[in-house]
């Protein structure tokens, strides 16, 4: 069995890690020679021909699949109709536009935050006349990590996202005041076999994931149960297959879906030492047609981000619990360098080992005072 991935970054580099000792054989199309993925499998190096570089690796491969949404699903669909696609085309279309996403999980019966569709300055006046202040305004493709998207808290601000954003298909949405930012990642194979991991607490900043809490503190059964009824939904409804991510807001005893991501998800990224199978092995279990693998997790776990510079390794290492993932990238100011999951079997030996990490990890940004494993910081946002 042969995989091919789109993309060379660190998801599909940790997808060929996970692939290889199934027996699954990986190639990944990358843009550059130093991509993540190319250093640890092999690679086809980007031409310029987008079509022919995606039927170039649909002809070396049994089935494809893409680490991220930066593709034309038209050329995906034309490059590998002879291959099975997993994830679906379908859903690379629905998470690249935040329009059609949300009218799909609200054909769904899932609940999501109030939207309106924008296109003009003077269908923004009418927007924000219908959802009041404060409010978000995004596009409604591309962004990412915080990107593409612009808070509205008065009239200034109006003008001023208008004045960055406008000119392209925006979307409106009121901003959604939530006791926590949640995601559940979910797995479907080809026969329908679906199986959800818990439910994690996340903590962003400046828009991007800093922190994940696995499995999230005190969740409700019945929350936990909810999350998976609007997983088995979507899956269902897209005929899924692999790995998808459902970013959700708790509010009281309700969820709002916030985004989804249908691929691995920096949110998993505690399932490889957290969880008796990871996000990134049943990935290519479930596209490669191969049975799924259990998704209950170990004890309890904290991933934290490494960005921009990496801390002392050997530092690192020596806090008890703890695994470093290096993703083999050049040092820049916010790019995510690779991550550290932190584990321990109970939540007060997590409390002391991430107190540890956090002086090494934190340098400034706040997380000591936002990670609190006995009550996280809340946040009032929808970004």
């Amino acid at each position: 069995m042969k995989l091919g991935i789109v993309g060379g970054g660190q998801l599909a580099r940790m997808l060929a890690l996970a692939a290889h000792p199934l027996g699954v054989r990986v190639q990944a199309l990358c843009a550059r020679p130093e991509d993540s993925a190319g250093r640890v499998t092999s690679a086809l190096f980007e031409s310029g021909d987008r079509l022919r570089d995606l039927r170039s690796l649909a002809a070396e491969s049994d089935v494809v699949t893409y680490e991220h949404e930066n593709l034309d699903p038209h050329d995906l669909r034309s490059a590998c109709e002879s291959k099975p696609i997993g994830p679906p085309v379908r859903a690379l279309e629905l998470s690249q536009d935040r329009l059609l996403e949300k009218r799909f999980l609200r054909g769904l019966g899932i609940p999501v935050a109030a939207f309106v569709p924008v296109e003009s300055r003077e269908e923004l006046e009418c927007a924000v006349a219908m959802l009041g202040l404060p409010s978000i305004l995004k596009t409604r493709r591309g962004g990412y990590d915080g990107r593409g998207q612009h808070l509205l808290r008065d009239d200034f601000d109006v003008s001023l996202a208008w004045s960055r954003l406008g000119g392209r298909p925006l979307v409106l949405e009121q901003l959604v005041s939530f006791d926590r930012e949640l995601s559940l990642v979910v797995v479907r194979d080809r026969v329908g076999e679906v199986r959800c991991y818990p439910l994690v607490e996340n903590v962003h900043v400046d828009g991007i994931l800093r922190a994940t809490l696995a499995p999230a503190a005190d969740v409700d059964p019945r929350i936990q149960r909810l999350a998976e009824d609007y997983a088995r939904r979507i899956v269902g409804a897209l005929d899924y297959v692999g790995v998808l991510a459902i970013e959700l807001f708790e509010c009281g005893d309700e969820l709002l879906v916030n985004e989804l991501a249908p691929r691995v998800h920096n949110s998993g990224h505690w399932t490889i030492e957290g969880a008796e199978t990871s996000q990134f092995e049943n990935h290519v279990r479930a596209v490669c047609g191969l049975p799924l693998g259990s998704t209950r997790a170990h004890g309890t776990s904290v991933m934290l981000n490494l960005l921009g510079t990496l801390p002392p390794r050997d530092a690192l290492l020596a806090i008890p619990g703890a695994h470093l993932h290096v993703y083999d990238k050049s040092e820049a100011p916010g790019r995510k360098l690779g991550h550290l999951t932190v584990c321990a079997p109970d939540r007060r030996t997590l409390a002391e080992r991430l107190d540890h990490a956090l002086r090494i990890v934190d340098r400034g940004v706040g997380l000591q005072r936002r990670l609190k494993l006995d009550g996280w910081t809340r946040s009032t946002s929808s970004v």
